[in-house]
């Protein structure tokens, strides 16, 4: 079982990776956000920072589908993230080795190409 800890101690430990300030927990690599507390949404009411659900991005439709089709239990998505490259990952269900992987591959995939060759 992970928590908001458990992302930023694995986000802050990857090369060049900036905290924003928020209300949850928000990261950075050369200017593009690679996992995100989850800014729930619901009609008439006030936007809710989700510290229990991390927003990764996953690189493409194919590799979204992939996650959200064949782990359901822990992948999620709603209408405002169709056709974007991002999941939402119920923090509670996962373990921290597949995070650590998670929040990893998702800093590779938005980490500029010269800071993933040196």
């Amino acid at each position: 079982m992970a928590d908001a800890n458990d992302v930023r101690r694995l986000a802050l430990a990857l090369p060049h990776v900036v905290e924003i300030d928020s209300d949850g927990f928000d990261f950075r690599v050369g200017d593009k956000g690679f996992v995100w507390s989850y800014p729930e949404r619901n009609p008439g009411q006030r936007r809710v920072i989700r510290t229990d659900i991390a927003v990764l991005y996953v690189g493409d439709e194919a590799e979204k589908q992939a996650l959200l089709l064949g782990e359901p239990d822990l992948f999620f998505t709603t209408p405002a993230y169709d056709g974007l490259p991002l999941v939402m990952l119920r923090l509670e269900r996962v373990d921290i080795a597949r995070l650590e992987e998670l929040v990893t591959d998702a800093w590779r995939m938005r980490a500029p190409q010269g800071l993933l060759s040196s």
